[in-house]
C-alpha cells in the first residue's frame, strides 16, 4: 500500500486523466456506484473508476499497480460471489463501454467490455442474427462468454465461447493486446473458460448465427404434476431436434397476467420449451407437454431479444446459486429432483431448474478448458430472495440440491453458475488436466495475480 501522500497525488491525477468518473468513499454517488446485482454483497473499494474507453482502463490499471492495490473488473456485475467488487482496492467499471457493432455480411459482432446481453441481442435482432446469450438480459457479455456461456441457444449453436474470434485485453502491466487463434494463441485458448484471470477484456469479437424465427411454450402445472412433466420434457428433448431447448423450472407463481390469481405466490412446476424456429414447429413438439393437465400456458412466436428478458430478476435481491452437471436423467433422479422442490423457499424468487445439454454443446471444440461438454443435463438451484432472514434457509436449500444429485454428477461444472466454492470447484470447472497449462498462461500474463477477483487461477 502506498503512503497517503502518494495515494492522494495519484488519485488526483486519475481524476484528471480519466474521461470517465472516479468515485472514492467520501464522494456523492459512491454507494450507488458500488451497488451490484447480488444485494448480499457489501464491499467498499478505495476507488471506483467508471471507464469510457480502453485508454481509461489502461490508466486505471496503471494507477492500481502504482499503488499496489488489488483490481476487480465490473462488466454486468452479475457474479453471484460479487467478484466485480473488492474491499480497499480498485474497481475497473466498464458499464459506460457498451457499444455493439454488428457486421452482418461477416456474421460477426464486436462487443465492448461493459455491454450486457440486451445490448448485444437488440443490436443483432434487425439482422436475424444471434449468439448464444445468457438467460438474463442484464448479464455482462464479457464475463458470460469468457466463462463459457450457456443459454437458450446452446444446444443449437454451441456455448457462447465457441464463437469467440478475438479478445482485446488490457494486461496486468497496463499494456494492450489482441488475442486470436493466430496472435497469442495460448492466451486465446485460456480465455475459453478461464474468465477474467488474464486481463481486462475491453472488447470481444464473436461469430453470429442466423436466427430468422424464435418461439416458446411456457406451461405451468400444480407441483404434484412435476415428475410426469419432467419425464415428458426429458423424453421430448432427448428425441427432439437441437433447435429445442429450455428448462424444467419449479418456481413461485409470478404476478403475471397468464397466471390465475389464486396461484400467485404458490409453488408451481413449469416446463419452458424454447425453439430456434417457427411457432408451428414448436407447437407440434410441445403437444405432449400441453396434453398434461395444466393451470396456465403461453405458446407463441417471440423475438429472441424479448425471450432473453423473460426471466429477468429485479435488482436489490439476495442471491445464492450453484450447479451440478449430470450424467443423465433417469426416473430415479427425476423423483429426487422433484421431491426437493417441496422444501424450496416459497414465496421468493428462488427457482429449481433443470437444463438440457447435448446437441451443439457436446459437438463443440474439445480442445478448450470446458470439461462439462459431455454432461447430459444440469441442475441449477437458483436461490433469490429479499429478506435477510431467509439467508440461512436459502443457502441450505441450494446445498441440499447439490447433495441430492451427487450420485449422478459428472463432477464438472460451469463456473458462471457458481459462487466462491473453493479451489476444488474451480478445478472442476476448468478440468484438472488443464490447470497446469492455465497456470502457465497466468504466469506469463499476470505473474502477480493482479486479476484475482474471479474463479482464480493462481500463477504457476
Amino acid at each position: 500500500m502506498a503512503p497517503l501522500s502518494k495515494a492522494g497525488t495519484a488519485l488526483a491525477a486519475l481524476r484528471e486523466d480519466l474521461a470517465g468518473d472516479v468515485f472514492a468513499p467520501e464522494d456523492p454517488g459512491y454507494d450507488e456506484a458500488r451497488t451490484i446485482f447480488n444485494a448480499m454483497i457489501d464491499r467498499r473499494p478505495a476507488v471506483l473508476a467508471q471507464c469510457e474507453s480502453e485508454a481509461d482502463v489502461v490508466t486505471t490499471v496503471r494507477f492500481a499497480r502504482e499503488l499496489d492495490l488489488p483490481v476487480a473488473v465490473r462488466g454486468g456485475g452479475h457474479s453471484v460471489a460479487g467478484m466485480s467488487l473488492n474491499d480497499g482496492g480498485v474497481v475497473v467499471d466498464m458499464r459506460r463501454m457498451h457499444e455493439v457493432t454488428v457486421h452482418p455480411g461477416a456474421k460477426a459482432v464486436r462487443v465492448s467490455g461493459g455491454a450486457v446481453m440486451s445490448h448485444l441481442d437488440r443490436a443483432c435482432q434487425p439482422y436475424d442474427l444471434a449468439s448464444t446469450g445468457g438467460r438474463v438480459s442484464t448479464t455482462g457479455v464479457a464475463g458470460f462468454v469468457l466463462g463459457g456461456g450457456s443459454g437458450w441457444l446452446d444446444r443449437t449453436f454451441g456455448l457462447a465461447v465457441d464463437g469467440l474470434l478475438g479478445v482485446d485485453l488490457v494486461t496486468a502491466d497496463g499494456g494492450t493486446l489482441t488475442a486470436t487463434a493466430e496472435d497469442h494463441p495460448e492466451l486465446f485458448w485460456a480465455l475459453h473458460g478461464g474468465g477474467g484471470n488474464f486481463g481486462v477484456a475491453t472488447s470481444l469479437t464473436l461469430r453470429l448465427h442466423e436466427l430468422p424465427a424464435m418461439s416458446m411454450a411456457m406451461v405451468l402445472y400444480l407441483p404434484e404434476r412435476g415428475p410426469e412433466v419432467t419425464r415428458t420434457y426429458r423424453d421430448l428433448i432427448e428425441a427432439g431436434p437441437v433447435e429445442a431447448n429450455g428448462a424444467v423450472i419449479y418456481m413461485t407463481g409470478p404476478p403475471e397476467e397468464f397466471v390465475p390469481p389464486h396461484l400467485v405466490g404458490r409453488l408451481l412446476a413449469g416446463a419452458l420449451l424454447t425453439y430456434a424456429g417457427p411457432e408451428e414447429q414448436m407447437r407440434k413438439l410441445a403437444e405432449p407437454l400441453l396434453a398434461i393437465p395444466h393451470e396456465a400456458e403461453v405458446v407463441t412466436a417471440i423475438p429472441y431479444a424479448d425471450l432473453q428478458c423473460m426471466m429477468d430478476d429485479p435488482p436489490g435481491m439476495r442471491n445464492y446459486w450453484s450447479a451440478e452437471y449430470l450424467t443423465g436423467l433417469p426416473d430415479e433422479l427425476v423423483e429426487v429432483f422433484c421431491a426437493r422442490a417441496g422444501s424450496m423457499p416459497v414465496p421468493t424468487g428462488t427457482q429449481h431448474v433443470l437444463f438440457p445439454l447435448g446437441g451443439a454443446i457436446a459437438d463443440g471444440p474439445a480442445e478448450f478448458p470446458i470439461p462439462y461438454r459431455d454432461a447430459a443435463w444440469a441442475t441449477h438451484p437458483f436461490g433469490i430472495w429479499e429478506d435477510p432472514a431467509d439467508d440461512d434457509r436459502g443457502r441450505q436449500w441450494v446445498k441440499d440440491v447439490r447433495a441430492d444429485v451427487q450420485p449422478w454428477s459428472t463432477g464438472a461444472v460451469y463456473l458462471n453458475f457458481t459462487g466462491e466454492e473453493g479451489p476444488d470447484r474451480v478445478a472442476a470447472g476448468l478440468g484438472e488436466a488443464n490447470l497446469q497449462r492455465l497456470r502457465a498462461v497466468k504466469r506469463g500474463y499476470d505473474p502477480d495475480n493482479v486479476f484475482r477477483f474471479n474463479h482464480n487461477i493462481k500463477p504457476a
